[in-house]
């Protein structure tokens, strides 16, 4: 069995490759106008032990002021687990401790960060005294290989969705750590100028990864599920 828990890629497209439903044109019946809906829906029907987002994605929803822990105790390293019964866990990479936590979950998933070593002991003591668990790497970047692992055996997370931007899940599928595309793609148009990808890496990808189609799943609206396997290229 592997070390680290099994990572699905979880994105949602147009049909012209637009990765913001906010944009997407209505459902052809009328009926859906937002189409974070039915993605939210299949996000809860895949029971994952958690997901994970870049800290761009994150700061959506970690908008909180710095709020300067008090008290002399140094936090620990290089991890600090407040729930380990919290699934579904909410994990994101913040490399340099950039975001601040109002508390320790959203909507009931509790958080993890990612950080890197840099990262002072003024900020793991604020995200400690927020509620919020975290892990440190062993150097400034973030060492994904390890980082899983330790959600694994620590926190007992065998299914992680990957719902981040292009950048980190090129990041995850250069590295070898995505087993699973899961796409809803609906019957929309986005029409906005400027290429988006699902995912993007420096040296592209060609004959590094195939995708094995495993089910197309029809969802409301017109709109279907694709799921595929990602192996390494031959």
């Amino acid at each position: 069995m592997s070390d680290r828990p099994r990572i699905l890629c979880r994105m949602t497209s147009s049909i012209d490759g637009g990765l913001h439903p906010s944009r997407y044109t209505d459902s052809p019946d009328g009926t859906v106008k937002d189409w974070t809906g039915i993605y939210e829906d299949l996000h809860d029907r895949l029971h994952a032990d958690g997901w994970i987002v870049g800290r761009v994605t994150m700061a959506e929803m970690a908008k909180a002021d710095p709020t300067p822990a008090t008290g002399t105790d140094t936090p620990p390293r290089p991890h600090l687990f407040q729930r380990r019964d919290a699934a579904p866990y909410a994990i994101t990479l913040d490399r340099a401790g950039k975001l601040r936590f109002a508390k320790g979950d959203v909507g009931g998933d509790h958080f993890v960060v990612l950080l890197g070593s840099s990262v002072g002991d003024a900020h793991l003591a604020e995200l400690a005294a927020n509620g919020v668990s975290y892990i440190v790497s062993d150097s400034d970047e973030i060492d994904l290989p390890v980082a899983l692992a330790t959600l694994r055996h620590d926190l007992g997370i065998e299914t992680l969705l990957l719902e981040g931007g292009s950048g980190i899940n090129g990041t995850f599928l250069a590295a070898g750590l995505v087993d699973e595309f899961s796409i809803v793609l609906t019957p929309t148009l986005d029409g906005a100028a400027g290429a988006e990808r699902i995912v993007a890496t420096p040296d592209g990808l060609r004959g590094k990864v195939t995708l094995s189609l495993i089910d197309c799943e029809r969802l409301a609206a017109g709109a279907v599920h694709l799921r595929y396997a990602v192996r390494p290229a031959q």
